[in-house]
């Protein structure tokens, strides 16, 4: 017997590209709680209540680490409540943290700060952008992931120079209540009004399918929308792997953007000149990963993996030569390039490798050993500083992580699960 099938156009233009730019702009607005925003006031803290680097170094990643660990909870959350819930959560919680960093006056109340801002901007906002895309693209789901990173590169390219611009004209404690209330009059809206959870809530599929119900059916079931669970996740061989693939970037990133400043001010850089180093960055990463996202839709996304960490290989030994201007921008240049790649590998790998039904708590994980992995950048390089007086061992200790990044990528490709489709 034939099966009736009730067919359902498409719209014209797929809501999921309006959804794309909400999720643009919560990496845009995640900036407080991001390093490279960060680090433009760790100086005026080292000078304000003179505290030693280390220490600071130190409540940084205690924080991050503390931060960390509780970022499963809102990946478990995301798959409770949905993502437009959890951003509204976050995002105004993220507001008042920025007022709390402006009053600040003692050790403990910066890693209150320092921990709310990780955990809300760098971990929360981040996660719902990066579980949100996963639910409206399959196929396109590297372009997708391409156009959204706009708002992280926007976010990494404008966010240094920004805080500079606002400590200088300011002071530091004003500066951070002008970012908390930013985000209060310009994100808390948006998503509040236009955030959607998933296409199936307002009748539509991934990639704007046509929706076809077979007789007997309720649902529409998608080819190669095949989802793990978490436990089925946690006993692949590739899910530990990719752990460490992606708690390397962290570490080191957050490492070397913590400490940027000073790294190349020991180089005869301004702190001016380091903002714009941040910067080139940037700016390199965002056509990369404009281009990275559609290749990454025909390249196996682990090969891609490997070559991002052979790339941190060769930046980091540019800046262990870098002792010019020249050099500098040469590290920034490679710099851009890699992070332009890394980004759209990192947030794709997991809704690629295992679905997106369980996503949020999968990346949940990740992002948990994303930003626990970033605690532990900045402060080896806060103890080399105070012990060496320069950062040129820890550079040189630091190469040995990429290599085993090479390795790890390597032996993860795709794993595969049955599963009956039509």
């Amino acid at each position: 017997m034939i099966k009736k099938q009730n067919k359902q156009d498409a719209p014209t233009f797929y809501y999921g590209w309006y959804i794309v730019l909400i999720g643009a702009m919560g990496l845009f607005f995640s900036g407080p709680g991001q390093t490279y925003s960060n680090a433009v006031f760790i100086d005026y803290y080292i000078l304000d209540f003179n505290w030693e680097r280390s220490l600071v170094s130190g409540i940084y990643s205690g924080a991050t680490l503390t931060a960390g660990f509780l970022l499963f909870l809102v990946g478990s959350s995301i798959d409770k409540f949905g993502q437009r819930t959890v951003s509204l959560t976050v995002s105004i919680l993220l507001a008042i943290a920025c007022f709390w960093n402006s009053i600040v006056v003692n050790p403990f109340m910066l890693f209150i700060g320092f921990f709310l801002i990780r955990f809300l901007g760098q971990g929360s906002m981040t996660l719902v952008s990066n579980t949100l895309i996963p639910q409206w693209f399959i196929e396109k789901r590297g372009r997708a992931f391409s156009f959204m990173m706009i708002g992280g590169f926007l976010s990494s390219t404008l966010f240094p120079p920004l805080n500079a611009w606002l400590i200088s004209s300011y002071g530091w404690e004003n500066a951070w209540r002008i970012l908390g209330a930013t985000i209060i009059i310009f994100f808390v809206p948006i998503s509040f009004f236009f955030m959607k959870n998933k296409p199936e809530d307002i009748g539509l599929l991934p990639d704007n399918k046509k929706i076809e119900i077979n007789e007997g059916e309720h649902t529409p079931k998608l080819k190669n929308d095949i989802s793990w669970t978490l436990k089925e996740t946690m006993r692949t061989r590739q899910f530990w792997l990719l752990l460490l693939c992606i708690g390397i970037p962290s570490m080191l990133n957050t490492g070397l953007t913590f400490h940027l400043f000073s790294i190349l001010s020991g180089s005869g850089l301004s702190l001016t000149a380091a903002a714009f180093i941040l910067s080139l960055m940037a700016m390199v990463g965002f056509p990369v990963t404009m281009l990275a996202g559609f290749i990454l839709e025909k390249v196996k996304i682990h090969y891609m993996f490997a070559f991002v960490f052979f790339g941190q290989f060769i930046f980091i030994i540019t800046l262990y030569f870098t002792d010019s201007f020249v050099w500098a921008i040469a590290f920034g240049i490679l710099w851009g390039f890699i992070g332009g790649i890394e980004r759209i590998v990192v947030s794709m790998v997991f809704p690629d490798y295992f679905g997106r039904q369980h996503i949020g708590s999968i990346k949940g994980v990740a992002t948990t050993v994303t930003v626990s992995a970033s605690a532990f950048g900045p402060l080896p390089f806060g103890i080399a500083y105070d012990w060496f007086g320069g950062y040129q061992e820890i550079l040189i200790f630091m190469m040995v992580f990429p290599a085993l990044g090479i390795i790890a990528s390597l032996m993860s490709p795709k794993p595969y699960k049955k599963e009956s489709s039509l």
